[in-house]
């Protein structure tokens, strides 16, 4: 099925009361037409006394571009809906699907969901742009033996701090980057921030050779 907010909303409200016992507040939720992310939580963070950081202003953003299985978008919501939670609960994860996330979504998942680390919806090709330049790709694999990837800007000190942020995290075995013109690498957002996107993809490595 194809995302409406009738659907989203009412689902929000239902899950809200079955797995997080009605203790979500209201949340605006958004439709796009994403190519590169099916769900995503966005806020704002301010510092406040004492240098504590605080999350607000959330939103919920679905895409509509892709027809899918009713229960699978429900698994969409229902994973930004664990990235709401964290959030405005003002609780700090070790990284951008950390050990307060899983926790969250493997007690969910007991009760008979699917939600996963990463949307599974295979990503649509992108078509090459013209004199497309090379661009930095960093492969990350996980020490759980998952294989994940993110596309930086070409900032050799913002490179630097991402690598290190990923091994302070004690999840990932290893970091390597990659100089490439593939135009695979265009579905997924170009940013500095600590996340690593899982496509399910088993061609996913020849990208790199």
């Amino acid at each position: 099925m194809i995302a409406t907010l009738d659907f989203l909303i009412k689902r929000f409200e239902t899950f809200n009361h079955a797995y997080f016992g009605g203790q979500l507040p209201p949340v605006p939720i958004k439709l796009g037409r994403a190519v590169r992310s099916l769900g995503s939580c966005t806020y704002k963070k301010r510092r406040r006394l004492f240098g504590k950081m605080e999350y607000y202003d959330f939103c919920l953003h679905i895409s509509r571009r892709y027809d899918l299985p009713e229960e699978e978008l429900e698994d969409i919501l229902l994973h930004e809906m664990i990235h709401y939670e964290i959030l405005v609960n003002q609780r700090q994860d070790t990284s951008a699907h950390g050990r307060l996330f899983r926790a969250r979504m493997q007690e969910i998942n007991q009760t008979g969901r699917h939600i996963a680390v990463s949307h599974r919806h295979a990503l649509p090709p992108v078509a090459a742009p013209k004199n497309a330049k090379p661009q930095t790709v960093a492969l990350i694999r996980m020490k759980d033996g998952r294989t994940g990837v993110k596309r930086l800007p070409d900032d050799p000190r913002r490179i630097r701090a991402y690598r290190r942020g990923l091994l302070l995290s004690g999840e990932v075995a290893s970091v390597n980057f990659y100089q490439t013109a593939d135009p695979y690498f265009l579905r997924f957002p170009k940013s500095s921030a600590l996340n690593i996107f899982f496509p399910n993809d088993p061609d996913l490595l020849s990208h790199f050779s």
